[in-house]
């Protein structure tokens, strides 16, 4: 029986892919979780054997709930499941810590067995999306934002949701001073000068619609 923690802000998408995988009976739903907060809690409680987290949470983003559960646990089989096909999002949830990267568009056959794969502890890409990162690899295409580490990745994507550093440090736990501190940091890695010229950016990589 492989034992499964299910993390997405949409009550409805939860249930639907809980039905999926419930189908299958070695695959059992211990618990459900709508935000990175409720989520390390219920790990703690849990134990599961692989969690399926969302990019997109309301508190401090998938990506990072992803570092703090290897952080906290070591051997955690972390599945990815986001509506994001872009590269960049599977190289920062691989780089934060996730076995696997599988889009919302996929098939549903596509993420049960990623789940198999994942609680095997072998890696994984959705098939639409692993021909893209192939290729990136090959024609060495670097992407500015690849730089960054999970962290200031998140950072990134709530400042450029309009989040300061009051709101972004309540939602990763770190003081505002810190939340600041990676703001310089991010338009330094990224070479840019202002939070105008940040979002220019953003636009022309696609983190951000113009």
């Amino acid at each position: 029986m492989i034992r499964l923690m299910l993390v997405d802000d949409h009550a409805v998408v939860r249930e639907g892919y809980r039905r999926l995988l419930e189908r299958r009976p070695d695959l059992r739903i211990e618990g459900e979780a709508s935000t990175a907060a409720e989520a390390i809690q219920l790990y703690r409680e849990l134990s599961p054997d692989v969690a399926i987290v969302d990019i997109a949470l309301p508190d401090m983003g998938g990506i990072e709930l992803i570092r703090r559960l290897i952080q906290r646990d070591a051997g955690a089989r972390v599945l990815a499941f986001s509506m994001h096909r872009d590269p960049l999002f599977a190289g920062q949830a691989l780089r934060a810590g996730a076995l696997g990267y599988v889009t919302k568009s996929s098939p549903p056959d596509v993420l049960i067995q990623a789940v198999y794969r994942v609680a095997a502890r072998n890696r994984v890409l959705s098939p639409d999306i692993a021909p893209e990162m192939a290729l990136q690899l090959l024609d060495g295409d670097e992407n500015p934002v690849q730089g960054l580490t999970p962290r200031e990745f998140e950072v990134l994507r709530m400042l450029l949701d309009g989040r300061g550093a009051e709101e972004i440090g309540a939602a990763l736990h770190i003081s505002p001073k810190t939340a600041q501190n990676c703001h310089y940091q991010i338009k330094a890695k990224l070479g840019v000068k202002s939070d105008i010229e940040l979002v220019k950016l953003a636009i022309k990589l696609r983190l951000v619609e113009g």
